[in-house]
């Protein structure tokens, strides 16, 4: 997904434009580090308080923001759903791997160390 920090993406364009209403849409990468993004998310609410529609896409080892067939599926997916509203995060916020899914609750993921007790946020150390 070319999600570039500057240029003509998009997605980065309609996000600029702010809340115009529902459905909104939220944009989320993740990567093993804040370097690389190996999954986007794309959560789509309809209404305030609504349980988002999530769509998932992953890259093995790319970077997905760069991958301009996953960037042209992103925006025809939130086009699809007639969104009025783009919110994306600015960077990585955390590992690309579900907790309970691909590691046990309460603990760090064992693929992703740069993650283990850092903000995902911030990128700072917490622990």
């Amino acid at each position: 997904m070319r999600i570039r920090t500057r240029g003509a993406s998009p997605l980065r364009k309609r996000a600029k434009r702010g809340f115009r209403g529902y459905p909104v849409a939220t944009v989320a990468l993740y990567g093993p580090t804040n370097e690389i993004a190996t999954k986007a998310v794309v959560g789509i609410a309809r209404a305030e308080g609504q349980e988002p529609e999530l769509r998932k896409w992953f890259s093995s080892g790319a970077d997905i923001r760069s991958d301009p067939e996953i960037e042209i599926e992103v925006v025809a997916f939130i086009t699809a759903q007639k969104v009025k509203s783009v919110i994306m995060t600015d960077g990585i916020i955390g590992c690309p791997h579900e907790e309970v899914i691909d590691y046990p609750e309460g603990t760090s993921c064992p693929e992703c160390p740069y993650w283990a007790g850092r903000d995902r946020f911030t990128k700072e150390r917490i622990q």
